[in-house]
């Protein structure tokens, strides 16, 4: 079966809960990879760009106000807001029976495949932000790897590397695993755990 932009969204609000119930108190306030961002920072980003995609899945029309700092986007106890989040998007996206269906997306009108496929994949880059900022290692899936790596082949330089979404490149090391190739290529320092630049939109 095709692997698509729903699969890696179901798989991204997977793979970033479980880092999210492991992350310990301390690393809330932990600098993260990400430019001036706390770990809390990483979390409020991801609440406010996975609000976004179950709002692109139920088919609505808005517009992306991040909060600032993104932060002030979880409220009480981090992890309990981003079950109830997570909760939200997950039958969201049980209800999506055509990837092609026309949506209005905050950049336009996109199918809802494009316009989920973004928001999906900051849900791998950030979880990784954010079990580094915990003193985790962790790896994608191959096939969410190798979906984010087609994805972002099809983005211009001049609309990823702009401030906000992703630095310059990262040369990784030559005994890189795919993660760290793709964490790399995303702006990241895949072993020191510092970005030159964070996804913070939602193309």
């Amino acid at each position: 079966m095709t692997y698509t932009a729903l699969d890696l969204y179901d798989e991204g609000l997977d793979f970033f809960t479980e880092i999210v119930d492991r992350t310990p108190t301390s690393a809330w306030a932990a600098a993260s990879p990400c430019a001036g961002w706390t770990g809390l920072d990483v979390l409020g980003h991801l609440c406010d760009a996975t609000s976004a995609g179950a709002r692109i899945l139920r088919g609505e029309t808005f517009e992306f106000v991040a909060h600032d700092p993104p932060s002030t986007a979880v409220r009480g106890e981090p992890a309990e807001h981003w079950h109830q989040l997570a909760e939200a998007a997950r039958a969201a996206a049980a209800s999506v029976d055509d990837l092609d269906r026309i949506v209005e997306s905050p950049l336009g009108t996109r199918t809802v495949a494009e316009g989920l496929s973004f928001p999906a994949a900051d849900l791998f880059l950030h979880g990784w932000d954010l079990a580094t900022t915990a003193g985790r290692t962790v790896s994608f899936p191959e096939q969410a790897t190798t979906f984010m790596n087609r994805l972002f082949d099809t983005l211009p330089a001049e609309v990823i590397r702009q401030p906000g979404v992703f630095g310059p490149a990262v040369t990784p090391p030559t005994d890189a695993t795919p993660t760290e190739q793709l964490i790399g290529r995303c702006g990241r320092q895949p072993r020191r755990g510092t970005a030159s630049g964070h996804t913070g939109r939602v193309p």
